[in-house]
This record gives structure tokens, sequence and C-alpha cells, in this order.
């Protein structure tokens, strides 16, 4: 993960929650220190364990020492980590640090449980820009964590003709004719297809990538045979956890799964401090 910019998007983050103080400031002397544990409450892949110090050297007094790496197959009551410094920081900078940390190892544990319901090694899975404004660096690497792989990280990132873009040109044709004009020499150029005959286009016209949109594994079995070897394939479009294991051995290359950063289901995940007696 960019530090530097995980840096920033964190002190945004801070800002926008302590915009006015912390109203329970008052509580502490200036440097009262307290120690606590950062606790996973059920079981899935840890992930994001940057996020305490980053939040630490922000705010300032305090540190965290992880116990565990990122990518780590934890228990619920595993302690993944120790936070010790001044109670205003820790307790200001508490909850930022949950969120990202609950989210982040969230995606990266329904990405592991992707790989394993597909299982099959020769199709590795990927995320899409289907993020939360302002997540997308958070989110992304912890796709990486969870064993898959990044598409684009943003518009530039690759040349990428969809739907709408090939509606926008009169066609498949003449979309993919001025993208291969157009790009540039590192520039990867991907065409989303829904018929045989965009299909039988985009193998015509060279592009780097062809994605299978919305199509059932049968099709696909049927379609991937046309496509020469030096263009990589993508199936996309309605594949969760409850169908992905049909696409085994379909033969694309990648499967790229939005429901991974745009339907996150947060690992519980707490922060408690030493002397904290829970009902």
């Amino acid at each position: 993960m960019n530090h530097l910019i995980a840096q920033e998007k964190i002190a945004a983050f801070l800002r926008e929650d302590l915009s006015f103080g912390d109203a329970s400031a008052f509580l502490f002397k200036e440097n009262e220190g307290v120690s606590g544990s950062v606790v996973v409450k059920q079981a899935g892949i840890l992930c994001g364990q940057e996020i305490p110090q980053i939040v630490c050297d922000l705010l300032g007094g305090a540190s965290y020492q992880p116990f565990l790496p990122d990518g780590k197959q934890v228990a619920a009551g595993t302690v993944c980590g120790r936070i010790n410094g001044k109670a205003t920081t820790i307790l200001a900078g508490e909850r930022v640090i949950l969120n990202l940390m609950q989210r982040m190892s969230g995606i990266a544990t329904a990405t592991q449980n992707a790989l394993e319901r597909l299982n099959d090694p020769s199709i590795r899975l990927t995320d899409t820009r289907k993020t939360a404004p302002g997540l997308r660096l958070f989110d992304k690497y912890a796709v990486r964590i969870g064993g898959g792989c990044n598409h684009r990280f943003d518009l530039s990132a690759g040349l990428m003709l969809k739907d709408n873009h090939l509606a926008a040109k009169g066609g498949i044709r003449k979309a993919l004719a001025l993208a291969t004009q157009n790009a540039g020499p590192l520039t990867k150029v991907e065409v989303e297809i829904e018929t045989k005959e965009q299909l039988e286009s985009a193998v015509k016209s060279r592009v780097d990538t062809i994605m299978f949109d919305n199509q059932r594994p049968e099709t696909i079995r049927q379609w991937v045979k046309l496509v020469p070897a030096q263009i990589s394939t993508e199936a996309s479009g309605g594949i969760d956890l409850t169908n992905i294991a049909a696409y085994r051995g379909c033969g694309v290359d990648f499967i790229s799964l939005g429901f991974l950063t745009n339907e996150v289901k947060p690992l519980d995940i707490s922060f408690v401090l030493d002397g904290v007696v829970k009902a």
C-alpha cells in the first residue's frame, strides 16, 4: 500500500471526525497514558495492520505494536496488536482505525472465500472500480491481501470500451478502430462484449483483453475457444459467491467481482482498553 497516499487519506478521515476536537478530551490529563488491545471478534483474513501506526503518527503520542501480518487467517478472540500512549490520541483515533481495519479485513476475507469457492488456480480473481469514494487505495490493497489481483486503479490505467462507449460511437467496429489507433504503446485496450458478432470484431481488431459481460459459463466455454492465445479474457457481471463455482474451468484468465468492494461485510474488530470488563 502506498504509505504516502494512505497517510493523506487518513489525515482527511481524522479531520472529518475531529473537526471541532473531541468533546471527551477534558476527561484526561494532557499526557495521561493508556494501553489496549486490538481484538478480532470473528474468524477471517486480517488486513490493515499499517493503519493504527499511521493514525498514531498523525495524532502524535502513541504507538502500535502489531502481532500478526496482513493476510493472516485469524480466529475469533485473536489479539492482533497493542496500542500504547496518550489517552486523548488513542481514543480520538480509535474509530478511524477500526472503520478501516474492519472494512479491509472484510474485503480480504470475501476475496479469500471467492477463491476457495472457485477452486481454479488457472483463473485469477480481480476487483473493479466499484469502490467507495475515497477508499479505493484501501479496498484494492485488501483484495490483494485476500489473494486477488487489481484491475485498473483509475480511468487512466487502461482503455476499457464498455457498452456506453460502443453505443456512443455507433458500434463496436468504429469504437475499436478509434481506440487501437489512439492508444499509446503502453496503454492496454479492453472491450466488453455481449454477442458473438462483437466477439468476432474484437478478435479481428487485436485488442489486449476481451471481457465476456453477463454471460453464462457454458457460453463462455464456447466463446473462449475463438480467442487467440495472445488476447487475454475476462468474465464479469452477475458473478458472486452463490454461483462462482459454476465458472470453474470456463477458460478465462480473469473473473472480475464487483461485490468484493461494493457489498462489503466488515469483519468485527474491537479496541479494548486494559481494565475494561465486557458484560
